[in-house]
């Protein structure tokens, strides 16, 4: 979504010039009325022939004019589907005002309803229409979902989101002003994003206002087939998830039992699912033709092809491994009928020098500290998630805590959901804590995983602040991320933590005043305490496979 897009450059500003698409598709730009008068913008890629086909649709507010975009657009249609790339409300060449995604919603407005019913009343559709994308068309096909349109009848989404609140404005309760300043470049007017942020920060809790904007509360409205693909090297990974398992489990009697989910270790993205991935060149059944399971899924339920794809494992996982290691477990795909898969929760401790162990600590006071500088903050260079790589460059920082395990003897699994649960003191009233999770090679490497940050306020859920007394010890319990690893033996398992990593996470100013757009003069140092004595252990819940 907006992590990957927001420096985009207003390309609407002048036009693409024009490309000759096989198969002879031809390009043509509609501007699509809505409800209310206002008409957003659209490419149509139509196939050769009389037709009517069906119709593939997709949403998004990044630039529909790139030479990528527009041949894989007309790929599509090469196999004889109309595909129509439309641009959000205020975005790009798109009449209205911009409020990022909450006119796609179930308002008053709901753009992508219109669009849908538009494409299928037009002279050239069947009226059966599928909708694709990822990231910020992702989140697009579910608020889609819930508005119901008569005439959707199935979706294919990628790194996808739910809730805009948990999974994008304010990831574990931190906000992110300067990467949405980005978003200005997006906009028909660029003052339009701003007043949206002032908005934004005027709600820093999950209320009534982002409830508005937070699918996991409408799965009973969502009523079709649904193809999910997600990246273990993504934060969003936790999105294409949780969409997979509440329209199968709660979805209308179109979705239950209609879903796949298909997760595989790549980064944030579309068209890179391949085996080179950062540092890591995993074999070649990694590589993953999202165009053709598009199309496949696209053939079935838009055209009644026999293709059997619906007799397809619900869910398909890739396990990795070590790379570079003959023999090394792992590196291979599994099928399930269901996520998540049945583990072991096991608690690996935070220990005095560093150490990570299945054992609790026994020391009856123990603590290691660091230092939380907003105006001097520890570095995670980069505007997407940097797994993947060798994360020592973060981790030989002085107020960057590892904890590690001895080698291991013999091979470990986790699959599933990994949780931390800090038990923390603070000089300071807020201070954020930032977890992550590293394979460690022989060789020193400690390849990245997955991460997540924890604004102290929240510790206790998004709905209120809690500030922290100085010295008084509290736990601050979150979600980490998804993953299904296997560390080898000889490797190490690596829990790092801190409590700043700019510019990736922006820095908190520690004082526990309302967060604002600019960033305050006023910040507070943060003198922190990560505790693991008998009685206040900290620790990383495991989904251990047995």
């Amino acid at each position: 979504m907006i992590l990957c897009l927001v420096f985009c450059p207003a390309l609407f500003a002048q036009e693409a010039p024009p490309l000759k698409f096989e198969k002879g598709v031809t390009e043509k730009h509609v501007m699509i009325p809505m409800r209310d008068g206002v008409k957003l913008s659209a490419y149509l890629y139509i196939p050769q022939g009389k037709g009517p086909w069906p119709v593939l649709m997709e949403q998004r507010y990044a630039s529909l004019r790139g030479k990528g975009s527009r041949l894989s657009f007309a790929e599509m249609a090469g196999h004889d589907y109309v595909v129509c790339a439309v641009n959000y409300r205020g975005s790009q060449q798109s009449e209205g005002t911009w409020v990022g995604y909450r006119d796609l919603q179930w308002g008053e407005k709901q753009d992508g309803y219109d669009v849908v019913e538009w494409l299928a009343k037009q002279p050239w559709s069947t009226g059966k229409i599928g909708t694709f994308g990822s990231s910020q068309g992702g989140y697009a096909q579910n608020y889609l979902a819930v508005t119901q349109p008569p005439h959707l009848v199935c979706q294919f989404m990628i790194d996808t989101g739910l809730s805009l609140y948990h999974e994008g404005y304010f990831i574990g309760g931190a906000a992110k002003p300067n990467r949405f300043k980005g978003m200005d470049a997006v906009c028909r007017v660029a003052a339009h994003n701003r007043a949206l942020m002032e908005e934004w920060f005027s709600h820093p809790d999950y209320d009534e206002y982002w409830q508005a904007e937070d699918c996991t509360l409408h799965f009973d409205k969502m009523n079709v087939p649904c193809f999910t693909v997600g990246s273990w090297y993504d934060f969003m990974c936790v999105g294409s998830i949780q969409s997979y398992i509440g329209r199968q489990h709660k979805g209308g009697p179109n979705s239950r039992g209609h879903q796949k989910l298909y997760i595989g270790p790549w980064l944030h993205g579309r068209f890179n699912k391949v085996n080179k991935v950062g540092d890591m060149l995993y074999p070649e059944n990694a590589n993953f033709d999202m165009m053709a399971e598009m199309i496949r899924w696209f053939d079935h339920y838009l055209k009644g092809k026999r293709n059997e794809i619906e007799i397809d494992p619900n869910v398909r996982y890739y396990v990795m491994g070590a790379v570079g290691e003959p023999g090394a477990p792992g590196n291979v795909w599994r099928a399930t009928n269901d996520w998540p898969v049945p583990v072991e929760e096991t608690p690996y401790y935070l220990q005095q020098d560093g150490k990570l162990s299945t054992s609790k600590p026994t020391a009856a006071d123990s603590f290691t500290e660091l230092i939380a500088d907003p105006l001097n903050p520890e570095k995670i260079e980069g505007r997407g998630f940097p797994g993947a790589r060798d994360a020592r460059v973060v981790e030989e920082q002085e107020n960057v805590l590892t904890f590690t395990t001895d080698t291991l003897t013999e091979a470990v699994e986790w699959t599933g959901n990994v949780k931390a649960e800090l038990l923390v003191s603070s000089s300071a009233k807020d201070t954020d804590f930032i977890v992550r999770v590293s394979d460690v090679y022989p060789d020193g490497r400690s390849i990245l995983i997955i991460d997540m940050i924890r604004r102290a306020r929240y510790r206790d859920g998004f709905e209120q602040q809690k500030f922290m007394e100085p010295g008084e010890v509290y736990k601050v319990g979150f979600n980490v991320g998804w993953l299904s690893q296997i560390f080898n033996k000889g490797h190490k398992i690596r829990v790092t933590v801190c409590s700043t990593g700019a510019p990736f996470y922006e820095p908190n100013p520690n004082t526990g005043e309302p967060i604002t757009i600019e960033f305050p003069e006023k910040v507070v140092v943060a003198k922190n305490k990560i505790h693991h004595s008998s009685g206040q252990a900290s620790r990383i819940l495991a989904p251990v496979k047995p």
